[in-house]
């Protein structure tokens, strides 16, 4: 992690809650915060204790401007690690933009989008990855992806980089002594095939750690499911009773959906990402053609596919649909029911959705199809970060390839600080160019 100073001598304020709600916090934070807070609330001064509440008013001159509650915390124990206070008063849009106003009177400035926790970086209060899950933390819309911001937050993914890190140096040392002693044929400091195993095992890590993403990222931005079918089986009417309102267009007449609609549920605490389809059939309508190719489309972006069908489907539909669906979860769901069809014997569960029959069943086999996760597993979430570790395996591939073949120690040792490099760019333990960290902040919302 680094740890150095922000080099800023400025001090921040900002709202750091969403407008429209009874109560607001605003946030100040820097070397000049409790002198400021202490000109226009006469209770706070520059020795008052740290963490400690107040009750006083917020005065402009003679103005009252509300009775508020101020929180005093001190550096390095606050948030950014610098001297922070937070005024919780009333949130009135007017008060609100009030006491902005007259903190940038007496010597704040307004806080740039995500700068609050860029500080907390550069302070050492957190490293990269941890402030990032800030940001996923807020944006968090389910139970499955508050969990994993929250645990990265928290700091298991850094310690799992940290783990991997303190073996790649140890690595990376037994390498540079060879080096450092090559003229000493004597001397062996580790064996060829002690490094290639522990040079593996790291890998192994890097490669379960990146794998985890394709989870990570259905669990974060929710699971795709693709309901496919051919036309009025009954597609959009199981998409508008899953997600409780008319989304999708209901008619008998064959080729009304025509482009992909989505809506989102959550189910279990995790969301699910439904997309309704174009009928899968053969047509010399051109613009009805490009709408089933988007179902195709749909099929290759999905983990689960639900194919309606109402009536049993030909051998050739069946492995062309299995086909399609390889590596992905394919529910089979027979609709119409209601209709006394019989039950199809390639169907995986039977039910009405126009009169919301076996919908219950459907709901308890996606929530069995989503990515299982234990307390224990850490998953990955961030693009970025999934980058830098396909960049640390690739890296690790060849430390691998030049222990196996031989490979003079010192072409194995930069390779071994490449794998090292990629590491400690998603943790941020290198150092960064700004403008990396300019975009990465630049995401949050103002007070954060």
């Amino acid at each position: 992690m680094i740890v150095q100073s922000s080099n800023s001598e400025s001090t921040i304020c900002a709202v750091a809650t969403a407008p429209g709600g009874a109560l607001g916090i605003i946030r100040i934070s820097g070397p000049e915060a409790l002198s400021i807070v202490g000109s226009i609330c006469r209770c706070i001064t520059t020795t008052t204790p740290a963490n400690t509440v107040h009750f006083t008013h917020i005065v402009d001159d003679a103005d009252i401007i509300d009775e508020v509650l101020v929180s005093i915390f001190r550096a390095p124990h606050s948030y950014t690690g610098e001297d922070c206070v937070e005024i919780s008063c009333h949130g009135s849009h007017y008060i609100l933009n009030k006491v902005l106003e007259i903190l940038v009177q007496r010597g704040c400035r307004i806080a740039e989008p995500g700068e609050f926790t860029k500080r907390a970086y550069l302070n050492g209060k957190m490293d990269l990855s941890q402030a990032e899950a800030v940001a996923d933390l807020i944006a968090a819309h389910s139970k499955a992806s508050h969990y994993i911001a929250l645990s990265q937050m928290r700091g298991r993914f850094s310690d799992e980089l940290h783990d991997l890190r303190d073996h790649l140096l140890h690595l990376t040392s037994l390498l540079e002594l060879e080096l450092d002693f090559a003229d000493h044929e004597e001397l062996e400091f580790a064996d060829r095939t002690e490094l290639l195993t522990l040079a593996q095992a790291i890998d192994r890590r890097v490669s379960q750690l990146a794998d985890s993403f394709h989870t990570g990222n259905a669990l974060k931005n929710g699971i795709p499911v693709a309901i496919v079918g051919a036309p009025n089986v009954g597609k959009s009417t199981l998409l508008n009773a899953l997600v409780g309102e008319e989304r999708a267009i209901v008619s008998d007449i064959q080729g009304t959906t025509r482009d992909a609609i989505e809506d989102t549920i959550q189910l279990g605490g995790i969301t699910f990402r439904f997309i309704d389809t174009a009928g899968i059939r053969h047509t010399d309508d051109c613009i009805e053609q490009l709408g089933i190719e988007r179902t195709f489309a749909a099929i290759e972006r999905a983990s689960v596919v639900m194919w309606l069908i109402d009536k049993e489907p030909d051998d050739d539909e069946i492995t062309g649909m299995r086909d399609r669906c390889a590596g992905k979860t394919l529910l089979i769901v027979q609709n119409k029911i209601d209709k006394d069809n019989g039950r199809c014997d390639i169907a995986d569960l039977t039910l009405s959705a126009k009169y919301g029959k076996g919908l219950d069943d459907l709901r308890e086999r996606l929530i069995a199809a989503a990515p299982k996760t234990s307390d224990t597993d850490v998953i990955v979430t961030n693009a970025r970060h999934y980058e830098a570790l396909c960049r640390a395996h690739d890296s690790l591939t060849r430390v691998i390839d030049g222990l196996t073949s031989s490979l003079p120690s010192d072409l194995i040792a930069e390779d071994l600080r490449l794998t090292l490099t990629s590491l400690a760019d998603i943790t941020g333990g290198a150092i960064t160019p700004q403008e990396t960290l300019n975009n990465i902040f630049s995401h949050f919302c103002v007070g954060k």
